[in-house]
């Protein structure tokens, strides 16, 4: 049995509109979630196949750090997929520093963190304190790189070109044709 504690403010995201949620999680994941309300510890114990069920605590610490369910669900979706955080609270000098170490991650309406995964094609969260990305190795990797160029303080710019580049990379790998218009 594993136990995972994750913020009070996500046990309903967790337990979802009259356990459906949870529900979907123990049936796709073939385990069975204890959830404490209490303290948001959660004990996951397997009932069936135990691959399934070795994602099931990345599946609910994802959700804890603001995942949707679906978007942690997806850890299922294919055995390569990761889920993976970054301490934003570890390169911050302070609350003030945090605070806007955390805007320049989000962008202005979410712009920045919307084109981390339209050019990664990860799934991006920031929550708390953290950054967290669910996706292939290759976009957890990209993704994580762009989170950290700005948290160093590079200028967006040049993170959205970094982004680009990675993804013209990407595509070229897949044999596809990428044509890059001036704009």
């Amino acid at each position: 049995m594993k136990h995972v504690k994750i913020p009070q403010d996500r046990i309903g995201a967790l337990i979802g509109e009259g356990g459906e949620t949870l529900r979907r999680i123990e049936q796709a994941a073939e385990v069975r979630l204890d959830v404490d309300s209490e303290d948001g510890s959660v004990a996951i114990e397997r009932t069936g196949d135990p691959v399934r069920g070795m994602q099931a605590p990345e599946i609910v610490r994802a959700i804890g750090r603001g995942f949707d369910p679906d978007a942690a669900l997806s850890l299922l979706d294919d055995e390569m997929r990761m889920f993976e955080t970054v301490d934003i609270e570890r390169a911050a000098r302070n609350d003030n520093d945090l605070r806007r170490k955390k805007g320049r991650l989000i962008g202005e309406n979410g712009r920045t963190r919307e084109l981390m995964e339209e050019l990664t094609g990860a799934n991006v969260v920031i929550y708390g304190s953290t950054f967290g990305v669910i996706g292939q190795p290759n976009e957890v990797d990209v993704a994580r790189s762009a989170a950290e160029m700005l948290l160093d303080g590079a200028p967006h710019g040049s993170v959205y070109s970094f982004l680009e580049r990675k993804r013209a990379e990407e595509l070229k790998q897949q044999g596809m044709e990428y044509h890059e218009f001036p704009g």
